[in-house]
């Protein structure tokens, strides 16, 4: 199939070739498009491909590039656009205004992607080089990264691969906190859950922030003045190598453990220390392009490494770009022309500058901060330059390996997947009458789904820039002050449970939104913007594919339906991106993962909020109704072992006047502590803001669950008040996971708050008092009050995770 002529001239023949003959063809030639797609790259060449073309429409066709299979739906559902957003989806990370101060506007950048299969394969490296990547994708924006998060998702640890599963969490974690902790950027926090499903496929989302002066962006992209002036591209950082060579392409198929060590060589290797060389001689570029008044273009590359980000910077202005891989510096001698085209080696960029700077940034990276001396064969170097004409043309050794166009390659395939809803259990679980209500709290709190993070959280570094306000642990968000001597802040949470998604996909989506926001709320944080990172399993399969739409249906209905606290606009999507084919070679996909990133704004951080008890004596409100609807819940497939069932519906009207409310609250000092309601529901809540109070602070509380409701009503009626509830219904709406927030008020507020609450139609309840009697006591149960010991609770709540996890 690749003939034997020189490497100018090899062809992989495609046409008058019978479908047998191609399909071991591509197999010979290491490609992964399917038979219409390899014929569809003929027909728009007109001949049949070199090999450097076809593995470049191999590596920009694959889902990880292309977006083929999601492209539609995403556009077709979720909101982009609100008057704070600069740039939405599109470029290398998204960027919405933040605040203005003395005259100069400050934006956040943020982008989201997952490195899902090389963490599989290579637990380190690949986690490693996902925090690598998305700092560069906002780096590339011209704004200074702020913090990471790292939303994860593992196998079962106490299953019949615990030990393959433990060995991935320790190896996942190191290369996060080796990476970031060296590049000197905080880890703002995260979540962690497990599931036998996740056993071949784990998630390694990452999400970074940015901050940016909006007269300082940066696109990703070929400026317009190329149209009318010279423009050449650089390739700055590591020689490169065939590490990486195919990422996109292993990224876009079912994962098979029995090629896992050849898949190996398609993870990249990470060097924390060049980046952060790259990074500081990078801003000394910047600077001299804005002291010059030039327009640059700057893109990271990441999956496809040269071919995809400079044939998208081309595309992007409708113009092309002529590239000599000759000229391209490589770490091994004879390396192929396909391989120096689409390998994704790390730690490197590509700068699009005017001609007439192009010394100016070559001498900075490579005498000012001696690059060639810092890493062997890293350098700036001058490798192509922007043509009028849009096509992508590629030489090699003075040949010409590949001319197509650029618009063909970065979106000539798109498909409208077939979408069938699969069957699932709507039997809701069923609590026993005599359910002992003490040991199902412990048995919640106990689970490594719900119990205490700090195993993970503690290895990271949190505060390195010296700009951390709340850090992970302390609060429902984490919190930051980046803008040097100001009290502006910016809070970040990342969030979605794959439990809702295996029951009710829509509602996972939505779900996600709304805990992401009332996460950012609950530390007085005003949500701006969303990022979602959307992990699937194959969308060729009907029911997959289903699920898919539905969760990002879920999320652009949560987006709009919740909005932004001063205004009728949605809450915009301004990045995200698809993980799809999170499935084993056995046929087993995970549970549909969508994982959704809230962004806040605080105009004073002084007046954040932590989740911890302050004082004993103060009120404890419930914001937000008990349906006792157990669907998802940790309770139903913990001690009641049930899978099935409707999870709480997210009432969007509801949600955004809690956000309302609580985030005004906050502002007016009218709170002393705030939480969300979420995975483990009330109880858990209420037990977490007992554990995490000040460590020198034993505080209590009561509650009085028969405010709660009964079975069937979420509020039981005036008169019914402070009558015993049945065990089974105490629990029930004790661990429910409808969303709403704890508050703990002091009582000189509490007139204040109530008025508040009554104003924004937030549904609430005095629940109970904080104490200092350390326990936790549940009032108006029937049979007696039900307290449990501080002590017990700490044991269940901080030794969960850890015990699976060491």
């Amino acid at each position: 199939m690749i003939s034997s002529a020189p490497p100018s001239a090899r062809i992989v023949r495609i046409r008058n070739t019978t479908d047998e003959e191609l399909t071991l063809g591509l197999a010979g030639a290491g490609l992964s498009f399917s038979l219409d797609e390899a014929r569809k790259v003929a027909k728009i060449l007109g001949r049949d491909p070199t090999v450097v073309e076809a593995h470049i429409f191999n590596t920009m066709w694959s889902e990880h590039c292309s977006y083929k299979s999601s492209r539609t739906v995403l556009g077709e559902h979720l909101p982009t656009e609100a008057s704070n957003v600069v740039l939405g989806p599109g470029e290398d990370a998204g960027i919405v205004r933040l605040c203005e101060i003395d005259g100069v506007s400050y934006c956040v950048a943020i982008a989201h992607e997952s490195h899902n299969h090389p963490s599989q394969i290579v637990p380190n490296e690949g986690a490693a080089t996902g925090i690598g990547g998305i700092v560069r994708d906002v780096y590339c924006m011209g704004a200074d990264v702020v913090g990471v998060m790292d939303p994860l998702r593992f196998g079962d640890p106490e299953g019949p691969n615990a030990e393959r599963t433990r060995e991935i969490v320790h190896g996942v974690v190191e290369g996060i906190w080796q990476y970031g902790d060296a590049l000197g950027v905080p880890n703002l926090g995260g979540d962690v859950y497990f599931d036998r499903s996740f056993d071949d496929n784990c998630l390694v989302n990452v999400v970074a922030l940015g901050l940016v002066r909006e007269d300082a962006i940066v696109r990703s992209r070929v400026p317009a003045e190329a149209r009318d002036a010279s423009y050449d591209l650089v390739l700055v950082g590591k020689p490169t190598d065939p590490s990486g060579f195919g990422g996109a392409t292993f990224a876009s198929r079912i994962l098979d453990e029995e090629k896992a060590l050849s898949d190996k060589y398609a993870v990249q290797v990470p060097d924390p220390f060049l980046k952060r060389m790259l990074t500081v001689a990078t801003q000394e570029v910047l600077a001299l392009v804005r002291e010059r008044g030039a327009a640059i273009g700057f893109k990271d590359l990441g999956a496809g490494g040269i071919a995809c980000a400079t044939s998208e910077v081309g595309a992007a202005a409708g113009l092309g770009v002529r590239i000599d891989l000759s000229k391209v510096p490589v770490a091994e001698r004879d390396m192929a022309p396909e391989v120096i085209a689409c390998s994704e080696t790390q730690e490197r960029y590509c700068l699009v500058v005017p001609t007439g700077l192009t010394a100016d940034v070559l001498r900075i990276f490579n005498e000012d901060f001696e690059l060639p001396e810092l890493c062997h064969g890293a350098r700036a170097e001058v490798i192509g330059e922007v043509i009028p004409e849009p096509r992508f043309v590629l030489l090699h050794e003075g040949a010409v390996v590949c001319d197509a166009s650029t618009e063909e390659i970065t979106t000539g395939i798109c498909y409208a997947r077939p979408a069938a809803e699969r069957a699932r259990n709507a039997d809701a679980p069923a609590v026993p009458a005599d359910v002992d209500v003490t040991a199902a709290i412990l048995a919640v709190a106990g689970s490594p789904n719900v119990a205490s993070r700090e195993h993970v959280y503690r290895h990271y570094d949190g505060e390195v820039k010296g700009n951390t306000v709340v850090r992970p642990g302390e609060a429902d968000a984490g919190v930051i002050a980046p803008i040097p001597g100001e009290v502006a802040g910016v809070a970040v949470s990342a969030d979605g449970n794959p439990f809702l998604g295996a029951i009710d996909p829509y509602t996972a989506g939505a779900a996600a939104v709304a805990e992401s926001v009332r996460n950012v709320a609950a530390v007085g944080a005003v949500p701006i913007a969303l990022t979602d990172c959307l992990n699937f399993g194959n969308p060729e399969e009907p029911e997959v594919f289903h699920d898919f739409v539905e969760a990002v249906r879920g999320i652009g209905d949560a987006a709009r339906g919740i909005g932004q606290r001063d205004s009728d606009e949605p809450i915009p999507v301004v990045s995200g991106n698809v993980s799809f084919y999170n499935q084993s070679s056995a046929g087993s996909a995970i549970l549909p993962s969508p994982i959704v990133c809230c962004v806040g704004y605080l105009a004073d951080v002084t007046k954040h909020l932590t989740m911890g008890f302050e004082e004993p004596g103060n009120a404890i409100y419930l914001l937000g109704r008990r349906t006792g609807a157990l669907g998802g819940s940790e309770f139903a497939r913990g001690p009641l072992g049930a899978t099935g069932g409707q999870p709480p519906a997210v009432d969007f009207e509801a949600e955004r006047a809690m956000m309302s409310c609580v985030t005004v609250l906050a502002e007016a000092r009218l709170a002393a502590a705030c939480h969300d309601i979420s995975d483990g529901g009330l109880a858990i809540a209420a037990l977490e803001m007992m554990l995490t109070a000040a460590p020198d602070r034993s505080i209590g509380a009561w509650v009085d669950v028969s405010t709660l409701g009964g079975a069937e009503r979420s509020v039981l009626e005036p008169n019914d008040q402070g009558r015993p509830v049945a065990a089974s219904v105490a629990a029930r709406l004790l661990l429910c996971e409808d969303g709403g927030y704890l508050l703990e008020v002091a009582p000189r507020d509490e007139g204040d708050v109530v008025a508040l609450l009554g104003m924004k139609d937030v549904w609430f309840r005095r629940l109970g008092e904080t104490t200092d009697d350390p326990s936790l006591t549940i009032r108006s149960v029937e049979g007696g009050d039900v307290t449990i010991a501080r002590d017990d609770l700490a044991r269940a709540w901080n030794g969960g995770a850890t015990r699976v996890m060491l």
